[in-house]
């Protein structure tokens, strides 16, 4: 019965995929008008913390997600899902997580834009190399036809673009950006939210019967992204508050990335379409999950 999972499909028309892919790179767009070309600066002089904290987005997550993969055994297409969302850059809420968490929110934003930017390489790269070491992703990769350098050219229009064009904006009009950074991510993501919604609701009578085994997986995977994420910042000697926003930027992905590239080269599989949409959720309930319970200690230690 699981392998019907790929009868599920958010399928789109060509009209609507254009809309979708707009939609991320608005959403994209309001995220840059809170970066500062200064984020980026701050990586070079602080180097340690934000490149542990990238070295375990780009190399260990992945990594760690085929070793995972090997464990548990999940279809092809849920197994593939899972190593697209790995594959990702951190999420646009990882900033907001990171400071109710009462951790380093200016490594947290310096994390997010530079992971952002590489991701225009690394996520089709990550995708690639990884799904080509098993023997049924990669069958199922090869079986859609995936272009890495198509995809390459989508993630550069829908982040590299809006990253450097909202940024731009921020520093000439800082008072515009700071009037419109709000609206713009609140309406944009509204929107995507819903078109994801409606997609999910033509092919309900799938999602009842399989997300519970896409669930688990989904559960287990961001447990093993955020644990990986703070075990790298541990090892690596960081401070406590640096601990957090590391952890929190490794396991919060941009899911909404993993959709766009799920509805442009892979039809909406619905394995990889299930993982990519559930990660979406779960990763915000485990992600304030997670801050409330380091705030909440961090204001416990406060009072002692």
């Amino acid at each position: 019965m699981i392998n019907n999972v790929d009868l599920v499909k958010l399928n789109f028309s060509p009209q609507t995929l254009a809309v979708i892919n707009g939609i991320l790179g608005v959403i994209m767009f309001g995220v840059a008008l809170d970066l500062h070309f200064s984020d980026f600066v701050d990586v070079f002089k602080k180097a340690r913390a934000p490149l542990i904290g990238l070295l375990g987005q780009f190399i260990l997550l992945p990594a760690f997600t085929y070793l995972l993969i090997l464990i548990i055994r999940p279809i092809p297409s849920i197994a593939l899902g899972m190593l697209l969302v790995a594959a990702c850059p951190g999420g646009n809420i990882s900033n907001f997580i990171t400071y109710l968490a009462k951790g380093n929110v200016s490594l947290s934003i310096s994390m997010t834009a530079i992971s952002t930017l590489l991701a225009i390489f690394m996520t089709p790269l990550n995708l690639y190399v990884w799904s080509m070491l098993n023997p049924q992703t990669a069958a199922l990769y090869h079986t859609v036809k995936v272009d890495p350098v198509q995809m390459l050219e989508l993630i550069f229009v829908i982040l590299g673009i809006p990253l450097v064009s909202g940024m731009f904006i921020a520093k000439k009009f800082p008072l515009f950006a700071q009037k419109v950074q709000k609206p713009f991510k609140i309406s944009s993501i509204v929107v995507f939210i819903l078109i994801v919604i409606l997609a999910i609701k033509a092919n309900w009578q799938f999602i009842p019967v399989y997300m519970k085994v896409v669930a688990f997986v989904v559960i287990i995977h961001n447990a093993t992204a955020l644990t990986v994420g703070y075990l790298a910042a541990r090892v690596a000697g960081l401070e406590y508050r640096d601990r957090k926003a590391v952890s929190i930027e490794v396991g919060i992905q941009n899911s909404a990335l993993g959709l766009v590239l799920i509805f442009n080269f892979f039809n909406g599989l619905g394995g990889m379409a299930l993982v990519a949409a559930w990660w979406g959720v779960w990763h915000i309930i485990s992600g304030l999950s997670l801050a409330g319970y380091w705030s909440w200690r961090a204001t416990k230690l406060e009072t002692v």
